[in-house]
């Protein structure tokens, strides 16, 4: 008798869900929000060993449009001892746009080209190219977009291990301006829109 009564109490809960109303709208927003966020993201995140499995790009720091050869007119590659042949089997060759989703996995194997996403004095985690690893672990990043980043900033040229919170895999173009087109209006002009 309880068993037969839970199954109706779920055939009329999934009824309401099928309808079309904004109270069945709304439930159904909620229960979507409750999975992603606490089922859905905290396995992606046991999965791929990093609390951020999926990461928005927000700038253009890692923005360019012809290959590595522009990146490399910046001198600092230089001082790190790389060359453009050194870069011919990093991976994201296009670089990052602003908008992608990134997806995420543990640092722990980052290794020279590989991008990494840190955590840096700035609101959000910051996402560059590894240039350089010490013997203690020890990362230095810069990022592609040789507009911008001619010179490396200076919390990226010794960043500790636990400071790297993931490395770049794969991405999916533009989906995120799904986001960040609500937070445009907040950023100074000069760093709204696609980056070019």
């Amino acid at each position: 008798m309880e068993k037969e009564e839970n199954k109706n109490i779920f055939v009329r809960f999934w009824r309401f869900l099928k309808k079309d109303t904004w109270g069945s709208f709304i439930v159904t927003l909620l229960i979507a929000f409750i999975v992603i966020k606490f089922i859905f993201f905290p396995l992606l995140s046991l999965v791929t060993g990093t609390p951020l499995p999926l990461v928005i790009v927000e700038s253009c720091s890692m923005y360019h449009s012809d290959g590595m050869e522009q990146v490399f007119t910046s001198p600092v590659y230089e001082e790190y001892n790389l060359t453009l042949n050194d870069s011919k089997k990093w991976g994201f060759q296009n670089g990052l746009n602003k908008g992608d989703i990134i997806f995420v996995i543990s640092p722990k194997k980052a290794k020279i080209g590989d991008i990494i996403i840190f955590q840096a004095s700035t609101a959000n985690p910051i996402i560059h190219r590894v240039i350089s690893i010490n013997e203690q672990g020890y990362y230095s990043t810069k990022g592609d977009n040789f507009k911008t980043n001619s010179q490396m900033l200076n919390e990226e040229k010794i960043i500790a291990p636990e400071r790297a919170v993931g490395k770049a895999v794969f991405r999916i173009p533009y989906l995120g301006w799904l986001k960040l087109i609500f937070y445009e209006s907040s950023r100074s002009p000069e760093d709204r829109g696609l980056c070019s």
